[in-house]
């Protein structure tokens, strides 16, 4: 029995995972953080702990396990029991027991389980699509400097330069300025002649659009017969999560081809982070909702994950 990728499937949802008669696996929420040195920014996430002082059974790993496996409850239990026997075993030995995407457990000098929690897999479903992105170090204080420095050596100045002004290019000069003006008062009356004649023409067909727009509104000669459609409304919390998108042009091209293989794909909204999710059904009872997910894990997609919500 993989015993991991039960604890992995519970750690998306639960803050506390515990096998008996072993410890426990704690989830803890931290915020988005940067790194100065490097311009790293990484996304918010569940920081993962194991306390082996907790190890009272509390019945969430092994009813999960009956109803995937389709099992009674106490099977699940002896199942589990025997899986922490040989875990135990091996770690008495020296082994360092790997639980994939979630960290590895060793036994240090003094008989206690030290864990170190695996980073290739973020719980936090919130922060689902999201990656850790390094930004260029921003240098605009570099280049006003650079350009105040540049001013510093290289000033500008403009000398005027003298000329003598000739008596008949002065009177050039006014002959050209009184045609200039005489060119620009007939110019402006043809400007606003035109203008007048365009709102002339366009309060006209104004009035004739208005006209042809009430005679389409009221006067209907031929009235189509009405249409009566059927839709059917997706129900269910249990939702298989196919994948989350920050464009929706995505979303729409995943949806239409996973209608395409067969599946009641659908878009259920946009979560907290802006990303379009995309299921590929839903379901009213949980036992067929986890029949479905492992179908899918198995043959279409390893990366799928079930979200309880109720979307109403």
């Amino acid at each position: 029995m993989q015993l991991e990728s039960y604890i992995s499937d519970l750690l998306y949802r639960y803050e506390c995972v515990i096998v008996p008669e072993f410890g426990a696996f704690l989830t803890q929420r931290v915020s988005a953080t940067i790194n100065n040195e490097t311009n790293t920014f990484y996304p918010p996430k569940k920081a993962l702990s194991f306390n082996e002082q907790i190890q009272q059974n509390d019945g969430l790993l092994a009813h999960y396990i009956a109803d995937v496996e389709k099992i009674p409850y106490e099977v699940a239990v002896k199942k589990i029991s025997k899986r922490v026997s040989y875990i135990k075993s091996y770690l008495s030995e020296g082994e360092t027991i790997v639980f994939k995407n979630i960290g590895d457990l060793v036994l240090n000098e003094e008989g206690k389980v030290t864990f170190e929690p695996s980073n290739h897999l973020n719980y936090l479903t919130d922060a689902f699509g999201l990656q850790q992105m390094v930004s260029p170090a921003i240098t605009r204080e570099v280049y006003k400097q650079e350009a105040e420095a540049l001013e510093k050596v290289i000033p500008i100045a403009v000398t005027p330069e003298r000329r003598k002004t000739k008596p008949n290019l002065r009177y050039a000069a006014a002959a050209v300025i009184a045609l200039a003006a005489s060119a620009y008062m007939g110019s402006k009356y043809y400007v606003n002649q035109i203008e007048t004649h365009n709102q002339i023409a366009q309060e006209n067909a104004n009035t004739q659009l208005e006209n042809k727009i009430q005679e389409a509104t009221f006067v209907i000669k031929n009235p189509l017969p009405a249409v009566s459609l059927t839709v059917t409304k997706p129900v269910g919390n249990y939702h298989i999560i196919a994948g989350a998108f920050r464009v929706e042009e995505n979303c729409d091209k995943i949806v239409s081809e996973l209608k395409d293989l067969g599946f009641n794909a659908r878009k259920i909204g946009v979560n907290k982070f802006g990303l379009h999710q995309v299921v590929y059904d839903s379901y009213e009872n949980r036992s067929d909702a986890l029949k479905a997910l492992k179908s899918i894990r198995d043959n279409n997609n390893p990366d799928a994950w079930l979200l309880v919500k109720n979307l109403d």
